[in-house]
């Protein structure tokens, strides 16, 4: 069930639906704001949409290589998994 939650990114305070618990959306919301702040640091003052599109970059390059991983594994699992049904089966034949 979502929840509202209340945050502050920006320097702009908003209302969130969210089913994570409150833990996991205040975790969520400093992560955000350390990553805006990151690419805040790393771009010279001008377009302020800049080092928002660099944080959006950052989190996303982060996701797919987790999304990334975690496919590599479950392929990994498939095959140990074949391997063990295999074994299985030649020890009952």
């Amino acid at each position: 069930m979502k929840s509202s939650h209340r945050i502050k990114v920006l320097g702009k305070e908003i209302t969130v639906r969210s089913s994570a618990s409150p833990e996991q959306v205040q975790k969520i919301e400093s992560l955000v704001n350390r990553k805006l702040a990151e690419a805040q640091a790393s771009v010279p003052v001008g377009d302020p949409q800049i080092p928002v599109i660099l944080a959006l970059m950052n989190l996303a390059e982060g996701y797919v290589a987790l999304a990334q991983a975690a496919e590599e594994q479950r392929e990994l699992e498939r095959a140990e998994i074949i391997r063990l049904s295999r074994r299985i089966d030649r020890v009952l034949s």
